[in-house]
């Protein structure tokens, strides 16, 4: 370092770069930061805070074969509407169905039969209606493997047969996992244990090429990546695929669009996270933050066949309701419920 005539140090050139590279730098980053930054847009309350339960929770967005939305509220009482239909248009809400004991967690119209198959977590079981809300039938039922399930969401492959997080141990602690993956067949019912000892395995879906499947775990807020076999009867590969540091708030649902990127829900922050197929951070889509202090959870999302329209189901205190904000990719099958 060179001095001046009164021995002060003087800043060479290259010291001068160095600083200017590491401001230069540090707002480059910090404008990325930003960038990554996404705010949805408000698009209709569906639900209120029940009074017998005490909340509202919305989940398992789908669009219908004539292009409805529909949600479930997980916690609506006997008799209120368990799923309900938003039209994203007009923004009318109207209910589709209701029963006494169900508490339906994910929704999703089959390939097979274009019926909606609707998982039931307190009754362990799995329904099917029309996309009216009519003709329920019970698909499945009944112990896996000698024991219980416990069925949060559901994926269906190309020709129709259901894959299911079960995640039972959803309140044990993440050194004691009993949660499985299920898989289902269209046909027979018969369930098949493709891979257990999971930390209560939450969203789970299929990459955009149904070669695997994208498996959020609840109680280890990590996304695994399980790899089947050719006939999608095996698992054949699996490794921990993304890692989410998230505090006190733990991965929900999730959705693959059609350039396989993968978008986390979030129990805990209204907030959707956006991640691409290698893991890479893309984006973190919120609601406006003068929203945010009566809305704690982000639980799923769908995005409309064709389309960049993505819709995200929010609740809390202030009650449940549906943003909207522009995807990443189009709308597939793998971002249609679930």
């Amino acid at each position: 370092m060179e001095s001046n005539r009164r021995g002060h140090p003087v800043a060479t050139t290259g010291l001068l770069t160095a600083v200017l590279l590491i401001v230069a730098t540090t707002a480059c980053g910090q404008e990325e930061a930003a960038e990554k930054e996404r705010t949805a847009s408000q698009l209709v309350q569906v639900s209120s805070v029940h009074e017998e339960t005490g909340m509202t929770l919305l989940e398992g967005p789908t669009f219908a074969p004539d292009g409805g939305l529909l949600v479930v509220d997980v916690t609506a009482p006997a008799g209120e509407p368990k799923v309900l239909r938003v039209d994203t248009e007009s923004l009318e809400v109207s209910p589709v169905l209701t029963d006494e004991a169900s508490a339906y967690t994910s929704a999703q119209f089959s390939p097979h039969d274009d019926r909606l198959y609707l998982t039931d977590l307190i009754g362990g079981k799995i329904d099917s209606f029309t996309p009216e809300g009519e003709d329920p039938v019970t698909f499945f039922s009944g112990d896996v493997d000698g024991k219980p399930m416990l069925p949060d969401d559901l994926a269906f492959d190309e020709d129709g047969n259901l894959f299911v997080s079960d995640t039972t141990g959803h309140s044990d602690p993440v050194w004691d996992p009993q949660g499985r993956v299920v898989r289902i067949d269209r046909d027979t019912a018969e369930a098949t244990v493709l891979a257990d000892e999971l930390p209560a395995p939450n969203g789970i879906s299929f990459s955009e090429d149904f070669t695997g499947l994208w498996v959020s775990q609840y109680a280890a807020n990590r996304i695994d990546y399980l790899g089947l076999n050719e006939d999608r009867t095996e698992v054949a590969t699996a490794h921990p695929g993304i890692h989410f540091d998230g505090g006190t708030s733990q991965i929900d649902s999730n959705a693959v669009d059609a350039e396989g990127n993968v978008y986390q829900a979030v129990h805990g922050q209204p907030s959707i996270f956006v991640y691409s197929f290698t893991g890479e951070h893309l984006a973190t889509v919120s609601v406006p933050a003068e929203d945010a202090g009566g809305l704690d959870t982000a639980t799923n999302l769908a995005i409309a066949p064709g389309t960049t329209d993505a819709y995200m189901t929010v609740s809390g205190e202030d009650g449940g309701f549906v943003y909207t904000f522009e995807a990443l990719g189009e709308g597939i099958r793998q971002s249609n419920g679930g």
